[in-house]
C-alpha cells in the first residue's frame, strides 16, 4: 500500500474541504479538529477562509452563532447526521443570520441510509441518490428562515489524521475498544429474547447493539473510501473477535462490493483487536523516545494523540506554576514546517539515545544557520545543553518564527527528559522483566497456551466467501 498514496488520500479529502470555505464561520468537532492539526494546520484553512470577520469554531451546542456580517458556514463532522449532532446544527443556525450553509460529513450515505432503517434491498435501489442528504438540506433551508437560500451536505472521507508517512490515526475512533468477555454479559441483557452467548467466540453483527454496529460501519465507510482511492481490492484478515465483525462488515458493504470490481491493484488489511497485545501498548520495554513524550506529558485538549509542549521558556515569564497557562502551548504536529517534520520522523524511527542526538544536530545546525552565538560541546547529550541551544532563539523574533515547529519539538525532548516520571522508565522495565522471569507468573501459562477465545483468525478475500475458522480452536501459525 503506498504512502504517497495514504497521504494523497487526507491532503485531497482536506482539499476539497477548503474549497468550500471561502468567507464562512467554519465549524469543526473534535475528530476533524485533529485531522486538520496533522494534515494541513488551522493555519492553511484560515488562509482558505480568507476573511478576519470569520472564525474557527468548536461544533458543540453552546456554540457562538454568526452575525449579521457572516452570512456562510460550514460545518466539518466526523459522525453521522443524525440525533444529538442535527439538533446541534439546528441550534446553532437559527441562532445566527446565515444564508449558506454548507455540512460536510465523513460519514459515507450509504451509512445514513442504514441509520435510517432503509433495508439493503431498498437501499441498493437508491444507488446514485441521496435522499438522506437533501433532506436535511431543505431543514437547513428551514432553519436559516428562507428556503430560497442556499445549503449542501456532502460526504468529504476525513478518516485519516497523518502523524507520519507511515503512521495514520483514526482519532473519531479513537473511543471504539475491543469486546471483553464481560461485555457478553450486557449483550445477552440486550436481547433477552434470544439465544444467549456464551463466549465471545459467538458475537457476529447480528448480536451488537445498533449503536455499536454503526459505529463499526462508519469505520468500514471510510476503510472503504481510503481503498477506493488506492484503487485496490482488499483482502482481510482478522485477529480477536471485534476485529473479525469489522473485517466482515468490510467485505460485505454494498459500495465496496461495487469498488471491488473495478479495482486493479490488490491490498491486504489486517485487523488486530489491541486487548490481544496490551504489554505492547502499556509496557516499559521500548526504546524511543516519541514514546517517553507522549506517556509524560499532558495531553493536548480536545485530542487523543498529541501533547502539550510548555512554550513558558521562549518568553520572558517566570518558569513559575501560575504563568503555565498564560501562553499557549506547543504540540507535536508540525505539517507546515519540513524541517520539524523531518525531525518528528526521526525521532519516531530511532532509539532514545540517537533521537536526543538528533534533536540537538537539529537545534545546532538551525541556530549556526541564524548565526547565532552558538557553543558547540561534544558528549552526552543532556537536558540542560539543549536548554541553552534553545534559549539562544529567545531574544530573535525572526529565527524564533523560522524554527518554531523545531522548537517546540525541542522543548518536548527537555521536558520529557526533566519528568520525574521518565526517571522511573527504567525501574518499570526492571520490574517487568523480573516479572517475566518469575516461573509461577500467571502471564507465562497464557503466552504458552492462549485461550480458544482469544479471538479467531482468518481471511475474508471478498463478499460471499470467508476462511474464518468456524470452531473455538485456536489456528495454529
Amino acid at each position: 500500500m503506498s504512502t504517497l498514496g495514504v497521504l494523497s488520500f487526507t491532503q485531497q479529502a482536506w482539499e476539497q474541504v477548503l474549497a468550500k470555505v471561502k468567507r464562512a464561520v467554519v465549524y469543526l468537532d473534535a475528530a476533524c479538529a485533529e485531522s486538520l492539526h496533522w494534515g494541513c494546520g488551522s493555519s492553511r484553512l484560515l488562509e482558505a477562509v480568507g476573511n478576519s470577520a470569520c472564525y474557527l469554531r468548536e461544533f458543540e451546542p453552546a456554540a457562538v452563532g454568526g452575525g449579521a456580517e457572516q452570512p456562510k458556514a460550514v460545518f466539518v463532522l466526523s459522525c453521522l447526521l443524525k440525533g444529538r449532532t442535527v439538533e446541534t446544527l439546528r441550534d446553532i443556525i437559527c441562532r445566527s443570520h446565515f444564508q449558506y450553509c454548507v455540512v460536510v460529513t465523513a460519514v459515507n450515505h450509504a451509512v445514513h441510509l442504514t441509520a435510517n432503517h432503509v433495508p439493503p434491498a431498498a437501499a441498493a435501489e437508491l444507488e446514485g441518490q441521496q435522499p438522506v442528504f437533501e433532506q436535511l438540506e431543505e431543514k437547513l433551508c428551514e432553519w436559516m428562515g428562507n428556503m430560497n437560500y442556499t445549503a449542501e451536505v456532502l460526504h468529504v472521507p476525513l478518516l485519516l489524521a497523518s502523524a507520519a508517512p507511515h503512521l495514520a490515526l483514526t482519532p473519531a475512533f479513537a473511543s471504539l475498544f475491543p469486546l471483553l468477555p464481560q461485555d457478553v454479559h450486557i449483550l445477552n441483557r440486550a436481547r433477552p429474547d434470544k439465544r444467549r452467548l456464551g463466549n465471545l467466540a459467538e458475537v457476529d453483527a447480528t448480536t451488537l447493539t445498533r449503536e455499536l454496529l454503526l459505529t463499526i460501519r462508519c469505520l468500514v465507510s471510510g476503510l472503504s473510501s481510503l481503498c477506493e482511492h488506492l484503487g485496490v481490492r482488499e483482502e482481510c484478515f482478522a485477529v480477536g473477535s471485534l476485529s473479525r465483525i469489522i473485517a466482515a462488515d468490510l467485505a460485505n458493504f454494498a459500495p465496496a462490493k461495487n469498488r471491488r470490481k473495478t479495482a486493479t491493484g490488490r491490498a491486504s488489511v489486517v485487523f488486530v483487536d489491541r486487548t490481544l497485545d496490551l504489554t505492547g501498548a502499556v509496557g516499559h520495554h521500548g526504546d524511543n523516545l516519541v514514546e517517553k513524550i507522549l506517556s509524560v506529558l499532558p495531553q493536548l485538549p480536545g485530542h487523543t494523540n498529541d501533547v502539550m509542549v510548555n512554550m513558558v521558556e521562549l518568553t520572558a515569564l517566570q518558569a513559575e506554576e501560575e504563568n503555565q497557562n498564560m501562553v499557549a502551548p506547543g504540540c507535536l504536529a508540525q505539517s507546515n514546517d519540513p524541517a520539524a517534520r523531518a525531525l518528528w520522523e526521526a525521532l519516531l524511527n530511532t532509539k532514545h539515545k540517537e533521537a536526543v542526538m538528533e534533536v540537538r544536530r537539529h537545534l545546532v545546525e538551525a541556530a549556526s544557520r541564524e548565526n547565532l552565538p552558538i557553543k558547540m560541546s561534544m558528549g552526552r547529550v543532556t537536558p540542560g545543553q539543549l536548554t541553552s541551544y534553545i534559549h539562544l532563539f529567545k531574544n530573535n523574533l525572526k529565527a524564533l518564527g523560522n524554527h518554531c515547529g523545531l522548537l517546540q519539538l525541542g522543548l518536548a525532548t527537555v521536558q520529557t527528559l526533566k519528568h520525574p516520571q521518565t526517571a522511573k522508565w527504567d525501574n518499570f522495565l526492571a520490574f517487568e522483566r523480573l516479572l517475566l522471569q518469575c516461573r509461577d507468573f500467571p502471564g507465562d501459562a497464557m503466552v504458552k497456551n492462549p485461550p480458544a477465545n482469544t479471538g479467531d483468525t482468518g481471511s475474508i478475500p471478498g463478499p460471499g466467501r470467508s476462511h474464518m475458522p468456524q470452531s473455538n480452536e485456536a489456528r495454529a501459525p
